[in-house]
């Protein structure tokens, strides 16, 4: 249906509120959904699961339930695949591709085929530079550099460290990465002993972590993405110290952050990083603009970085954050849970059940999103934009002061 009405028209010029206005018309008038692809590459741990229960359970929840086709496909970390998977959907008449890119380069022709034909690219926590995709994506808001400057704080500046990193060639772990290598390159009393891939998975960290303390015994802090809880798993099974060390958002590491047991042992850090919540904010973005209620031309849009010290841990008692709890207990949820999967704020339609398994909460219904809900995002150079200028303070630190001098 969409190849008849939108058929030829440039994304990235196209969405005005005439073609828009067409399009929910044609689709009420011939009772048609919407057919949103959810396209996934790397899956298999934790975050990827959330991310895709999110969305599941928006499609499932009214008035989405009766204007969604949602079709689920995992291309897995090969690049080409994941170009095949976006040409099959073109050709099934996509209305949107919500998807999680493997590659910020290697998408770009056939984004932009798809473009050209109509379909709405959302990519989330992921980034792409073809500038007729929009990217919902916190790699903007410093991570890297952020919980870097944090490590560096907690280890006076001085001290070897393991290097945890995500999926190889992937947009999130360059960003995060080069953000973290910004800091530590100030300061030569760091150096960087080991340097290894865990695909944001705990059993994998865990195995890497292993790995590197055998060939280095001796170290006094690790700089981790997602699969952190992996690292204080290998350190606990070689029976060696905890150390202070960064992490993003999984259930087990927070609640180690706030054992009075963990912290005897060394554990120190912060909680930060990607929140799954940003699957379902690109999903309602997507149908706000699919259904004429929003006109918003492609671009980066921010997502929010958490942030939660270990002073700040706090476990919740219900199904929901409130109070000002972010994190579940372990009878609730299991150690691999990632705990930024819910925002009150854009997602207020969803609960703990619906990140788990992917079904809708009983009488809720799709709540417009705020709208003021679209920060743009800082242009990021081979990251969600090329050619482009990168924003002079790329790397300014935004949650944490430098208490160290290089």
């Amino acid at each position: 249906m969409k190849a008849n009405i939108l058929k030829g028209l440039v994304a990235s010029t196209a969405l005005v509120a005439t073609g828009l206005v067409g399009l929910t018309a044609a689709h009420a008038q011939d009772g048609e959904k919407f057919k949103i692809y959810l396209s996934l590459s790397y899956s298999g741990n934790a975050w990827q699961s959330e991310a895709a229960n999110i969305v599941k359970a928006l499609a499932a929840t009214p008035p989405y339930d009766t204007q969604v086709e949602l079709i689920e496909n995992i291309s897995g970390t090969d690049p080409q695949a994941q170009i095949s998977a976006y040409e099959s959907m073109i050709d099934d008449g996509a209305d949107a591709i919500i998807s999680f890119p493997i590659s910020s380069t290697a998408l770009n022709r056939t984004i932009r085929r798809g473009c050209d034909e109509g379909v709405l690219f959302f990519m989330y926590d992921g980034t792409v530079t073809e500038d007729c995709a929009y990217n919902v994506s916190f790699l903007s808001a410093g991570f890297g550099e952020n919980t870097a400057q944090a490590l560096v704080n907690e280890l006076g500046g001085k001290g070897k460290i393991f290097l945890s990193r995500g999926v190889p060639g992937n947009s999130v772990d360059q960003r995060h990465t080069d953000g973290a290598m910004s800091v530590f390159n100030k300061y030569p009393g760091i150096e960087i002993v080991a340097e290894y891939y865990s695909f944001w998975d705990d059993r994998t960290t865990q195995q890497e972590t292993a790995k590197a303390l055998a060939a280095h015994p001796q170290v006094d802090g690790v700089w981790a993405q997602a699969g952190e809880f992996g690292v204080i798993q290998a350190l606990l099974d070689a029976n060696r110290p905890l150390v202070p060390m960064t992490g993003e958002n999984s259930a087990g590491f927070r609640r180690a952050l706030a054992d009075p047991e963990m912290q005897a042992k060394g554990l120190r850090g912060v909680s930060s990083g990607s929140g799954p919540a940003q699957s379902g904010y690109a999903f309602k973005l997507a149908m706000e603009i699919l259904t004429g209620q929003r006109e918003l031309e492609p671009q980066n849009i921010e997502y929010p970085l958490p942030w939660v010290p270990a002073a700040d841990v706090k476990i919740c008692e219900g199904d929901s954050y409130t109070d000002g709890c972010n994190v579940f207990p372990e009878s609730k949820v299991p150690s691999s849970f990632v705990s930024e999967v819910l925002n009150p704020v854009l997602l207020p339609e969803i609960n703990v059940e619906s990140a788990l398994n992917g079904t809708p909460v009983p009488g809720a219904t799709i709540q417009p999103l705020p709208a003021d809900a679209v920060v743009t995002a800082n242009n990021e150079p081979g990251i969600n934009c090329d050619p482009c200028e990168a924003a002079p303070d790329m790397y300014k630190l935004t949650k944490v002061e430098a208490t160290v001098q290089p």
